[in-house]
């Protein structure tokens, strides 16, 4: 059986749009857990609470982690919009989640193979299979409409 993540992508889209009204950078994640359930839910929130960590994988991360009452999140997939910084690769690996499925690729500051590979670097005790490009145009014409509109209001 070939698995599928376009439903699932389709919740971290619509976590991606709950950023919007606070002015983040609309990224959104969820996490599932092996049974295909939604576990953890998070968006962008780092304009809205001053948070430099509130990046949807963390917030996501965090909520799954304490749905299960442990930070280990085995058996479970983080799916998300834009493809994890350093940050949240990391977390990613910490966490022990199995895989990491993500939409849009991040040339700048992407880290989960555009420019660095965290997940798969063999020096670490976990390496998560990566699944990329899941709804890729509708993931990056959310984030490429989003920053034109805040360079043509001139916004941060």
């Amino acid at each position: 059986m070939i698995q599928t993540y376009d439903g699932w992508m389709r919740a971290a889209l619509d976590e991606a749009g709950a950023a919007l009204p606070s002015g983040d950078v609309p990224v959104g994640a969820v996490v599932i857990d092996r049974d295909g359930q939604v576990i953890g839910r998070g968006h962008n929130v780092r304009e809205a609470t001053g948070d430099p960590t509130g990046h949807a994988e963390m917030v996501a991360l965090r909520s799954a982690a304490q749905a299960r009452g442990k930070w280990r999140l085995d058996g479970c997939s983080l799916v998300v919009t834009l493809e994890p910084c350093t940050m949240c690769a990391g977390a990613s690996v910490l966490a022990r989640v199995d895989r990491v499925v993500f939409g849009a690729d991040d040339p700048k500051a992407g880290a989960v193979g555009s420019l660095w590979d965290v997940v798969r670097d063999r020096r670490l005790n976990h390496r998560p299979e990566v699944v990329a490009g899941v709804l890729r145009e509708e993931c990056a014409t959310l984030l490429r409409d989003f920053f034109q509109t805040h360079r043509a209001t001139g916004l941060p």
